[in-house]
This record gives C-alpha cells, structure tokens and sequence, in this order.
C-alpha cells in the first residue's frame, strides 16, 4: 500500500522559515505531479504549490516570492521551503501525489501542522 508523509512541521514566529518535506514509499507509479495544500481551520483546503515531472512549478499568489517548492522523483519525495512566515500562513500541509499514466491517482499525506505566531 502506498504511503504518503510529511514532515518538517511546527511552531515559528513571525519572518522565521521552515522546511517540509514528503516521502512516498511503495509507489510504483510514474509520478505526474507533486505538490504541496493546507487547510487553515474553518477553511477549505487550497494549493500552495505544485510541481511536475518536468520540473514546473506553480505558486498561490498569496506565498510567492516567499515559499519554494522542489522535488526528487527518483526519490518520489517534494519539499517546501517556507521563508518571511506569517500568522496567516498557520495551517495543516498536506503533500498530494499525482501518479499513474493511463488512469492517474491522487495520494494525500495525513498533513503537518504549521503555526506561526506573531
């Protein structure tokens, strides 16, 4: 069964930086794209950042310029760099798998919790 975990989460203040990261184990599918959604509380779950087998990459508007995403598909594992934090930043990441070529599907992550303080 696959496997899907983040991790890399915490506890920052405000402008500090974290790293997350995601590993995927017993995954025998081509990977399409991997990327990176949190869920504030008592929100909906939204993208951050994605990237693909290619190598592009795709950013919310609310964290560009601050937040980095990058990948290892031999080693099926995305990371994001999360730079210049913000209260507003507080949420669970979860990591997403795209795989699969004639029929694709989607992996999920449990989630990691970041809190930013002010």
């Amino acid at each position: 069964q696959v496997q899907v975990a983040e991790s890399g989460g915490g506890l920052v203040q405000a402008g500090g930086s974290l790293r997350l990261s995601c590993a995927a184990s017993r995954m025998g599918f081509t990977i399409n794209t991997m990327g990176w959604y949190r869920q504030a509380p008592g929100k909906q779950r939204e993208v951050v950042a994605t990237i693909t087998s290619g190598g592009s990459t795709d950013y919310a508007d609310s964290i560009k310029g601050r937040f980095t995403i990058s990948g290892d598909i031999a080693k099926k594992a995305v990371y994001l760099q999360m730079n210049s934090l913000k209260p507003e930043d507080t949420a669970v990441y979860y990591c997403n798998i795209v795989a699969g070529v004639s029929v694709r599907v989607t992996y999920w992550g449990k989630g990691t919790l970041v809190t930013v303080s002010s």
